[in-house]
């Protein structure tokens, strides 16, 4: 019997005392409530891969002008819920500075994180036509937003859009959006799990057809500016990022602060809704809002029921770190490349001892080094490997919960590893490929 880098029973027992089904299939938060009390029982540190949670410090301008608001009593009152006029004011000039579109500052809102965004948005957008009540996910994506969908009685399609790339994703879209019941669409870009990226020529589809279909295009941006191939850290000057909202009026973009300015536990997004789309009237939404205009129900419908606004001393802090990435002062990309070089060296360290990338391509190129990549290992399904890799202190979520069509694979976030814990890594990945190219199996050790 081979001793696995962390007691095989203790791992079993923890799995047994989850209640989790499987392992592998278990949410993002399940996961990680599970690899944290293994951890507590074991003493062994976890490689943690399982959550996009960002790894470094919020920025000491965003700390400073927190201080300094909830020095001058901003603690004590409740804030515009859709956001203070100066935050408001920088949204709008951020979005013009780096994707290069016009937004007015009524229309761009924060929220508590880019996730209460994309709540919102699938809510409002799903019942502005009787007809048109489904959301088309272009998967894989974030698996919270399908839950978000679920809990709001969204139905919902979705497809894989690996194998349609290019040419093939106008057919592939106009599959589905011809049928008249779509009313919203939403993918992630730079994608989470894959890292995949939209081509100019791939957004400029998805936006015509938008047009064309009267569907919402809503752009998850979670990761703004972090496909490091392009440097997109300067303000008001090429290359832009890329965006749908180049392409069709019908967007709303979701910007979130976690991973592009590290300000993940103020829980604060951002969400900009196309100056058109803000004004237009859907007599539909007044079968659960009080206004037929779109803008007005988002935020004293949407936004008034779920949270009535973000933290008022949080609001300050971005518009800090906002202005001074507007003037040119504050570079968030350069701020964030420490996790492409994470990756860069934590994909060949998998490689090196087994390990495939599942999403290797982007287009007709390599993927690029960024905040996840994508594994398998032979003889494994990602359900399968998830819980395996437990019993060797390394926690992930398989590919199946993304809504992709590679089962073989799971998802590797590198922001929690740090350049302390690679040679650990290495040391644990060399033992498992030893142990199962000789037919040891852990969770058949613990049957």
């Amino acid at each position: 019997m081979v001793i696995t880098p962390v007691d095989a029973k203790t791992v079993k027992s923890n799995i047994v005392k989850s209640g989790l089904k499987s392992v592998g299939l278990a949410s993002i938060r399940e996961c990680n409530r599970l690899v944290t009390n293994i951890e507590k029982d074991s003493g062994q540190r976890f490689i943690r891969m399982e959550m996009g949670i960002p790894g470094l410090a919020p920025p000491q301008i965003a700390i400073d002008s927190e201080i300094e608001a909830l020095n001058n009593k901003v603690g004590s009152i409740y804030p515009p819920f859709d956001g203070i006029p100066q935050l408001k004011d920088e949204i709008s000039r951020f979005i013009k500075n780096f994707i290069n579109v016009a937004v007015d500052p009524a229309h761009c809102l924060p929220t508590v994180g880019s996730m209460q965004g994309c709540f919102m948005s699938l809510m409002v957008a799903s019942r502005r036509n009787k007809k048109q009540h489904k959301v088309l996910f272009i998967d894989p994506g974030f698996p919270v937003n399908k839950i978000q969908a679920s809990v709001i009685g969204i139905t919902s399609e979705s497809f894989d859009v690996y194998n349609y790339r290019g040419d093939k994703l106008r057919e592939k879209l106009e599959s589905y959006l011809s049928k008249g019941d779509i009313g919203a669409l939403m993918y992630s870009n730079p994608n989470n799990p894959s890292w995949i990226c939209f081509t100019e020529a791939e957004l400029q589809v998805i936006g015509e057809l938008c047009t064309r279909y009267d569907v919402i295009a809503l752009e998850d941006l979670a990761y703004f500016g972090m496909d490091f191939r392009q440097d997109y850290s300067q303000p008001c000057r090429a290359p832009y990022i890329p965006s749908v909202a180049n392409y069709t009026d019908n967007y709303i973009l979701l910007i979130s602060s976690s991973k592009s300015f590290s300000l993940a536990g103020q829980r604060i997004g951002m969400t900009a809704i196309s100056d058109e789309l803000f004004l237009n009237e859907y007599q539909d939404l007044t079968r659960f809002f009080s206004s037929a205009q779109f803008g007005y129900a988002f935020i004293f419908g949407a936004m008034y029921a779920v949270s009535s606004g973000v933290s008022h001393s949080a609001q300050y802090g971005l518009t800090a770190i906002l202005k001074a990435a507007n003037d040119g002062d504050y570079n968030y990309v350069e701020s964030v490349k420490e996790y492409g070089k994470r990756a860069k060296v934590m994909k060949h360290i998998f490689t090196d001892n087994g390990f495939e990338i599942v999403y290797d391509k982007d287009g007709d190129q390599p993927i690029a080094d960024g905040f996840y990549f994508t594994l398998s290992y032979p003889g494994f399904s990602g359900v399968e490997l998830v819980e395996e890799l437990l019993y060797y202190g390394i926690s992930s979520i398989s590919l199946t919960t993304t809504g992709s069509d590679r089962h073989e694979g799971l998802r590797a976030c590198v922001s929690l590893t740090g350049k302390d814990q690679f040679p650990e890594l290495e040391k644990r990945l060399k033992q498992f490929n030893l142990d199962h190219k000789a037919g040891f199996m852990a969770i058949d050790c613990c049957r």
